[in-house]
């Protein structure tokens, strides 16, 4: 099996995760955003979109976008579940999951960002304020969500972590590297705290992987 990668990605990112908590072993294939690798044609091959991650089969079968290459593990390998057992749950948990993944990421990714600079010919500081205005709206969503309700525990679903939590650490990622506080959200800062005291979320961090540059890892 191998996975497509780059250090700051944060659908990248996701996937570490699950393959972490899931003990799985795969052989990572460093793909550099930053030098448009993910541009050049033996990627494109890969992935035609042209966007991180993409996890490859031993059989040659390509998988893409980080929720349903979780998904695909959660069924293949379904210890410790990723999803609740119950419909209602899956529900919940996918929700939060594409809250993320689907309304809040998207809107930060390096594609849109360049296309501000270049099209749209939009100063840092616009640019700054569009990262905050999207990324403030979601920690919001998520904090309304997740507070007060009777299926929140330890973790957005229960005392498991799992795919929203997977999801949700990405996204407080971004705002911490927006240096936003997190004091206006405390249920999300303490689900993000306790993800990140486990190994499988520590370790999948984009300041803890092989190909990031030396000045961004954690002192």
């Amino acid at each position: 099996m191998k996975f497509f990668s780059f250090w700051r990605s944060l659908a990248s990112f996701r996937v570490r995760i699950a393959l972490n908590l899931k003990d799985l072993p795969a052989e990572v294939v460093f793909v550099d955003i930053d030098a448009e690798a993910h541009r050049a044609d033996a990627y494109r091959k890969i992935n035609p979109q042209m966007a991180l991650p993409a996890l490859v089969e031993d059989d040659g079968t390509v998988l893409f976008q980080s929720l349903a290459i979780i998904e695909y593990l959660d069924e293949k390998h379904p210890t410790p579940p990723l999803l609740p057992a119950d419909a209602l749950g899956r529900a919940r948990v996918r929700g939060l999951s594409l809250l993320v993944a689907c309304e809040g990421h998207p809107l930060l990714t390096p594609r849109v960002r360049r296309y501000l600079d270049r099209e749209l010919d939009l100063r840092d500081s616009q640019q700054n304020a569009w990262r905050r205005h999207w990324t403030v709206e979601t920690l919001a969503a998520l904090e309304g969500h997740l507070a007060g309700h009777k299926a929140t525990g330890q973790f957005c679903h229960g005392d498991q972590p799992g795919l929203a939590d997977v999801c949700l650490v990405g996204h407080v990622t971004a705002a911490i590297n927006q240096q936003i506080s997190l004091s206006p959200w405390p249920t999300v800062k303490r689900i993000h705290e306790t993800a990140m005291a486990l190994p499988a979320f520590a370790n999948a961090h984009p300041a803890a992987q092989p190909d990031t540059p030396e000045a961004m890892r954690a002192k």
